[in-house]
C-alpha cells in the first residue's frame, strides 16, 4: 500500500497545529474532536459521509491515496491549497461532519488568493447538533488567516439564510452558472 508519510503526523492532509488558534473560539462538544482529514479516514467512512451530500462513486483505496496525496501537495509559495476538516466522534471514531476550504492562487488582486468553501456535510444521524456551524466557523476563520481577498460558496437557495449567518452575502449582479460533463465520455 502506498502512503504519504511514515508517521501519523505526516498522514494528515495539512499540519493539524494550524487549527489550534481557530478551535479555541469554537465550542466543540465533549466526546468529539476537530482535525484535518487523515489518510486513514478512507477506513473511517469519510466517503460515505460525502455520499450523503452528492455522488461519490466507487473509489478504491488506491484511488483515495492518489487523490489524497495530490491534495496534500503544496502549491504557490509552498502554501496549502486544500484544507479539509472533519469532526470525529472519539468513542466510535466515526466522522460525523466535514467541510473543505480550497485556496485558489490568482494573478488578479495583486497575486491574491481566493477561497472557496465546499462540501459542508453532517451525517444524517447527527444533524441538529450544530456541527455544520462549527465547521463553517472554522473554515471562515481559516480563510481569513490564509489572507484570501474573497471567500465564496455555492449552495441551494434553501440554504442561503443558513450561510448568511457566517457572513456570506448574495453578490447582486453576479450569477452562478454550471456546465456538467459526462466523465464516462471524456
Amino acid at each position: 500500500m502506498v502512503t504519504c508519510g511514515n508517521n501519523l503526523e505526516d498522514q494528515y492532509l495539512f499540519d493539524r497545529n494550524i487549527l489550534t488558534s481557530h478551535v479555541k473560539d469554537v465550542d466543540i462538544p465533549d466526546g468529539y474532536k476537530l482535525r484535518p482529514l487523515h489518510l486513514d479516514d478512507y477506513k473511517k467512512g469519510y466517503l460515505g459521509l460525502l455520499e450523503q451530500l452528492t455522488t461519490v462513486g466507487d473509489v478504491s483505496e488506491r484511488e483515495w491515496i492518489k487523490r489524497f496525496n495530490s491534495m496534500k501537495s503544496k502549491g504557490c509559495d509552498e502554501k496549502q491549497s486544500y484544507y479539509i476538516i472533519v469532526l470525529e466522534e472519539v468513542e466510535t471514531e466515526k466522522i460525523v461532519a466535514s467541510g473543505t476550504l480550497v485556496i485558489e492562487f490568482k494573478f488578479i488582486h495583486h497575486t491574491g488568493s481566493r477561497g472557496r468553501t465546499e462540501d459542508i456535510v453532517t451525517d444524517k444521524d447527527y444533524r441538529g447538533r450544530r456541527f455544520s456551524n462549527i465547521i463553517n466557523k472554522i473554515l471562515v476563520s481559516l480563510a481569513k488567516e490564509c489572507g484570501v481577498y474573497k471567500l465564496s460558496l455555492e449552495c441551494k437557495d434553501s440554504l442561503i439564510g443558513f450561510y448568511e449567518k457566517f457572513g456570506y452575502k448574495k453578490d447582486q449582479g453576479n450569477n452562478f452558472l454550471v456546465q456538467r460533463f459526462d466523465r464516462s465520455k471524456l
